[in-house]
Protein backbone atom coordinates (compact mmCIF):
# COMPACT_ATOMS: atom_id res chain seq x y z
CA UNK A 1 0.00 0.00 0.00
CA UNK A 2 1.42 3.40 -0.96
CA UNK A 3 1.52 6.35 1.40
CA UNK A 4 -1.15 8.11 -0.68
CA UNK A 5 -3.44 5.08 -0.56
CA UNK A 6 -2.86 4.63 3.17
CA UNK A 7 -3.72 8.29 3.76
CA UNK A 8 -6.89 8.02 1.68
CA UNK A 9 -7.97 4.91 3.58
CA UNK A 10 -7.35 6.62 6.93
CA UNK A 11 -9.43 9.63 5.86
CA UNK A 12 -12.23 7.48 4.41
CA UNK A 13 -12.40 5.22 7.47
CA UNK A 14 -12.72 8.26 9.68
CA UNK A 15 -15.35 9.82 7.40
CA UNK A 16 -17.37 6.60 7.48
CA UNK A 17 -17.23 6.64 11.29
CA UNK A 18 -18.21 10.32 11.42
CA UNK A 19 -21.10 9.84 8.99
CA UNK A 20 -22.41 6.89 11.01
CA UNK A 21 -22.23 8.98 14.18
CA UNK A 22 -24.23 11.80 12.61
CA UNK A 23 -26.78 9.39 11.18
CA UNK A 24 -27.32 7.81 14.61
CA UNK A 25 -28.33 11.19 16.00
CA UNK A 26 -30.94 11.60 13.26
CA UNK A 27 -32.97 8.75 14.75
CA UNK A 28 -36.51 10.19 15.05
CA UNK A 29 -36.83 8.68 18.53
CA UNK A 30 -33.18 8.95 19.56
CA UNK A 31 -31.29 11.30 21.84
CA UNK A 32 -32.14 14.47 19.94
CA UNK A 33 -35.85 13.73 20.22
CA UNK A 34 -35.81 14.20 24.00
CA UNK A 35 -38.08 16.99 25.24
CA UNK A 36 -38.26 16.38 29.01
CA UNK A 37 -36.87 14.50 32.01
CA UNK A 38 -39.40 14.07 34.84
CA UNK A 39 -38.34 12.52 38.16
CA UNK A 40 -41.06 10.54 39.93
CA UNK A 41 -42.05 10.50 43.59
CA UNK A 42 -44.12 8.10 45.69
CA UNK A 43 -47.39 9.97 45.18
CA UNK A 44 -49.43 10.17 41.99
CA UNK A 45 -48.16 13.06 39.88
CA UNK A 46 -49.35 14.60 36.63
CA UNK A 47 -47.21 16.45 34.09
CA UNK A 48 -48.39 19.10 31.62
CA UNK A 49 -46.84 17.30 28.64
CA UNK A 50 -48.16 13.82 29.55
CA UNK A 51 -51.48 12.11 30.13
CA UNK A 52 -52.22 9.92 33.17
CA UNK A 53 -50.86 9.83 36.71
CA UNK A 54 -47.38 8.51 37.47
CA UNK A 55 -45.68 7.39 40.67
CA UNK A 56 -42.68 5.35 41.78
CA UNK A 57 -42.98 2.76 44.55
CA UNK A 58 -41.02 -0.25 45.77
CA UNK A 59 -42.23 -2.34 42.83
CA UNK A 60 -41.36 0.16 40.13
CA UNK A 61 -43.44 2.71 38.27
CA UNK A 62 -47.23 2.70 38.49
CA UNK A 63 -49.21 4.35 35.69
CA UNK A 64 -52.87 5.17 36.29
CA UNK A 65 -54.78 5.98 33.11
CA UNK A 66 -57.97 5.40 31.21
CA UNK A 67 -57.96 3.95 27.72
CA UNK A 68 -58.62 7.33 26.12
CA UNK A 69 -55.22 8.54 27.41
CA UNK A 70 -53.69 6.63 24.51
CA UNK A 71 -50.87 4.96 26.44
CA UNK A 72 -49.57 1.53 25.41
CA UNK A 73 -47.21 -0.86 27.16
CA UNK A 74 -45.94 -3.77 25.05
CA UNK A 75 -48.70 -3.04 22.55
CA UNK A 76 -51.51 -3.17 25.12
CA UNK A 77 -53.54 -0.09 26.03
CA UNK A 78 -53.26 1.05 29.65
CA UNK A 79 -56.77 1.08 31.11
CA UNK A 80 -56.57 1.23 34.88
CA UNK A 81 -53.06 0.69 36.21
CA UNK A 82 -49.85 -0.69 34.77
CA UNK A 83 -46.58 -1.36 36.59
CA UNK A 84 -43.11 -1.27 35.06
CA UNK A 85 -39.85 -2.25 36.76
CA UNK A 86 -36.87 -0.52 35.10
CA UNK A 87 -33.43 -1.83 36.01
CA UNK A 88 -30.73 0.35 37.53
CA UNK A 89 -28.54 1.91 34.84
CA UNK A 90 -30.14 -0.08 32.02
CA UNK A 91 -31.88 1.25 28.91
CA UNK A 92 -35.37 2.38 29.79
CA UNK A 93 -38.67 0.58 29.38
CA UNK A 94 -40.93 2.17 26.79
CA UNK A 95 -44.48 3.44 27.03
CA UNK A 96 -45.96 4.46 23.70
CA UNK A 97 -48.07 7.61 23.36
CA UNK A 98 -49.03 8.27 19.75
CA UNK A 99 -45.82 9.02 17.88
CA UNK A 100 -43.91 9.55 21.13
CA UNK A 101 -42.02 7.16 23.40
CA UNK A 102 -42.02 7.68 27.15
CA UNK A 103 -38.86 6.03 28.44
CA UNK A 104 -38.94 4.86 32.06
CA UNK A 105 -35.45 4.77 33.60
CA UNK A 106 -33.89 4.05 37.00
CA UNK A 107 -30.74 5.95 37.97
CA UNK A 108 -29.08 5.74 41.42
CA UNK A 109 -32.29 4.33 42.87
CA UNK A 110 -34.56 7.07 41.53
CA UNK A 111 -36.96 6.71 38.63
CA UNK A 112 -37.60 9.17 35.83
CA UNK A 113 -39.51 9.59 32.58
CA UNK A 114 -37.77 10.73 29.41
CA UNK A 115 -40.01 11.85 26.58
CA UNK A 116 -38.92 11.10 23.00
CA UNK A 117 -40.82 13.16 20.43
CA UNK A 118 -40.04 12.93 16.68
CA UNK A 119 -41.23 16.54 16.38
CA UNK A 120 -38.63 17.82 18.88
CA UNK A 121 -37.01 21.11 17.93
CA UNK A 122 -33.52 19.84 18.73
CA UNK A 123 -33.94 17.05 16.20
CA UNK A 124 -35.22 19.41 13.52
CA UNK A 125 -32.33 21.83 14.15
CA UNK A 126 -29.57 19.19 13.99
CA UNK A 127 -27.10 19.90 11.19
CA UNK A 128 -24.24 17.60 12.18
CA UNK A 129 -21.48 17.13 14.76
CA UNK A 130 -18.54 19.56 14.66
CA UNK A 131 -15.11 17.92 14.74
CA UNK A 132 -11.42 18.57 14.50
CA UNK A 133 -9.94 17.50 11.19
CA UNK A 134 -8.68 13.89 11.40
CA UNK A 135 -4.91 13.64 11.86
CA UNK A 136 -2.70 10.56 12.03
CA UNK A 137 -0.72 12.01 14.91
CA UNK A 138 -3.74 11.41 17.14
CA UNK A 139 -3.79 7.66 16.46
CA UNK A 140 -1.49 6.98 19.37
CA UNK A 141 0.18 3.64 20.27
CA UNK A 142 -0.52 2.56 23.83
CA UNK A 143 0.09 -0.39 26.14
CA UNK A 144 -2.70 -1.97 28.13
CA UNK A 145 -1.83 -3.42 31.54
CA UNK A 146 -4.69 -5.37 33.14
CA UNK A 147 -5.39 -5.01 36.83
CA UNK A 148 -4.88 -8.21 38.88
CA UNK A 149 -8.64 -8.06 39.44
CA UNK A 150 -11.25 -5.85 37.83
CA UNK A 151 -12.46 -3.05 40.06
CA UNK A 152 -15.51 -0.82 40.21
CA UNK A 153 -14.89 2.88 39.61
CA UNK A 154 -17.69 5.22 40.66
CA UNK A 155 -18.14 8.52 38.88
CA UNK A 156 -20.61 11.33 39.21
CA UNK A 157 -23.04 12.35 36.50
CA UNK A 158 -24.15 15.49 34.70
CA UNK A 159 -27.27 15.33 36.90
CA UNK A 160 -26.35 16.24 40.47
CA UNK A 161 -26.74 13.39 42.94
CA UNK A 162 -26.52 10.56 40.43
CA UNK A 163 -23.70 8.01 40.25
CA UNK A 164 -22.37 5.66 37.58
CA UNK A 165 -20.49 2.45 38.37
CA UNK A 166 -17.97 1.22 35.80
CA UNK A 167 -16.01 -2.03 35.62
CA UNK A 168 -12.35 -1.00 35.27
CA UNK A 169 -10.15 -3.65 33.67
CA UNK A 170 -6.72 -2.00 33.59
CA UNK A 171 -4.66 1.00 32.51
CA UNK A 172 -3.58 2.36 29.14
CA UNK A 173 -0.15 4.00 29.06
CA UNK A 174 0.91 6.17 26.13
CA UNK A 175 3.23 9.00 25.22
CA UNK A 176 2.41 12.16 23.34
CA UNK A 177 4.80 14.95 22.47
CA UNK A 178 7.44 13.45 24.76
CA UNK A 179 5.22 13.25 27.86
CA UNK A 180 3.83 10.10 29.47
CA UNK A 181 0.10 9.73 30.16
CA UNK A 182 -2.17 7.05 31.56
CA UNK A 183 -5.91 6.30 31.40
CA UNK A 184 -8.10 3.85 33.28
CA UNK A 185 -9.92 1.57 30.84
CA UNK A 186 -13.41 0.21 31.40
CA UNK A 187 -15.00 -2.85 29.84
CA UNK A 188 -16.18 -2.06 26.31
CA UNK A 189 -18.12 -3.76 23.55
CA UNK A 190 -17.12 -6.95 21.76
CA UNK A 191 -14.20 -7.63 24.10
CA UNK A 192 -12.79 -4.14 23.65
CA UNK A 193 -12.21 -1.30 26.07
CA UNK A 194 -13.92 1.98 26.80
CA UNK A 195 -12.41 5.22 28.10
CA UNK A 196 -14.07 8.33 29.52
CA UNK A 197 -11.69 11.28 29.63
CA UNK A 198 -11.30 15.04 29.75
CA UNK A 199 -8.34 17.07 28.56
CA UNK A 200 -7.19 20.67 28.21
CA UNK A 201 -9.81 21.31 25.49
CA UNK A 202 -12.69 20.27 27.77
CA UNK A 203 -14.95 23.23 28.42
CA UNK A 204 -13.12 25.22 25.74
CA UNK A 205 -13.71 23.59 22.37
CA UNK A 206 -14.99 20.21 23.57
CA UNK A 207 -17.76 19.15 25.94
CA UNK A 208 -16.65 19.70 29.56
CA UNK A 209 -17.95 16.59 31.38
CA UNK A 210 -16.28 13.85 29.32
CA UNK A 211 -15.69 12.42 25.90
CA UNK A 212 -15.83 8.71 25.15
CA UNK A 213 -13.28 6.62 23.28
CA UNK A 214 -13.90 3.04 22.14
CA UNK A 215 -10.71 0.96 21.99
CA UNK A 216 -10.23 -2.36 20.21
CA UNK A 217 -9.25 -5.41 22.23
CA UNK A 218 -5.49 -5.20 22.89
CA UNK A 219 -3.03 -7.64 21.31
CA UNK A 220 -1.58 -10.44 23.43
CA UNK A 221 1.34 -8.20 24.43
CA UNK A 222 -0.99 -5.33 25.39
CA UNK A 223 -0.36 -3.20 22.33
CA UNK A 224 -3.30 -1.13 21.15
CA UNK A 225 -4.05 2.11 19.31
CA UNK A 226 -5.87 5.01 20.95
CA UNK A 227 -7.43 6.81 17.98
CA UNK A 228 -8.43 10.11 19.53
CA UNK A 229 -9.79 11.16 16.14
CA UNK A 230 -12.80 9.10 17.23
CA UNK A 231 -13.23 10.70 20.63
CA UNK A 232 -17.01 10.98 20.79
CA UNK A 233 -19.50 13.13 22.63
CA UNK A 234 -21.85 11.51 25.11
CA UNK A 235 -25.57 12.21 24.64
CA UNK A 236 -25.48 14.88 27.34
CA UNK A 237 -23.44 17.07 24.99
CA UNK A 238 -26.54 17.32 22.81
CA UNK A 239 -29.43 17.34 25.28
CA UNK A 240 -30.19 18.50 28.81
CA UNK A 241 -32.30 15.38 29.39
CA UNK A 242 -29.52 12.76 29.53
CA UNK A 243 -27.89 11.42 32.71
CA UNK A 244 -24.38 10.71 31.40
CA UNK A 245 -21.34 10.03 33.59
CA UNK A 246 -18.47 12.44 34.02
CA UNK A 247 -14.87 11.33 33.54
CA UNK A 248 -13.15 9.72 36.54
CA UNK A 249 -10.46 11.77 38.26
CA UNK A 250 -7.78 9.38 36.94
CA UNK A 251 -8.68 10.23 33.34
CA UNK A 252 -8.28 14.00 33.34
CA UNK A 253 -5.47 14.49 30.84
CA UNK A 254 -3.36 17.63 31.01
CA UNK A 255 -2.61 17.72 27.28
CA UNK A 256 -4.98 19.29 24.73
CA UNK A 257 -6.49 16.50 22.65
CA UNK A 258 -7.36 18.52 19.55
CA UNK A 259 -8.99 15.56 17.87
CA UNK A 260 -12.40 13.99 17.65
CA UNK A 261 -15.74 15.64 18.26
CA UNK A 262 -16.12 19.22 19.43
CA UNK A 263 -18.82 20.64 21.69
CA UNK A 264 -22.01 20.74 19.58
CA UNK A 265 -23.60 23.50 21.66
Amino acid sequence: MTAVTAGATFEQDWQDWHSAREESFRDPLGWLSLTALHWLVETDTTFPDLPAKWRADADGVVITATADAGLEVDGDAVDGTATLAPLEGAPGLLVRHGSRNIEVIRRTGDVALRIHDPEAGTLAAFTGIPTFLPARQWAVPATFTPFPQSRVVTTGAVVEGLEHHHTALGSLAFEYDGAAHELVAFAGKNGGLHVLFTDATSGVSTYPAARSLAVDAPAADGRVILDFNRAANLPCAFTDYATCPVAPAENRLTLAVEAGEKNPR
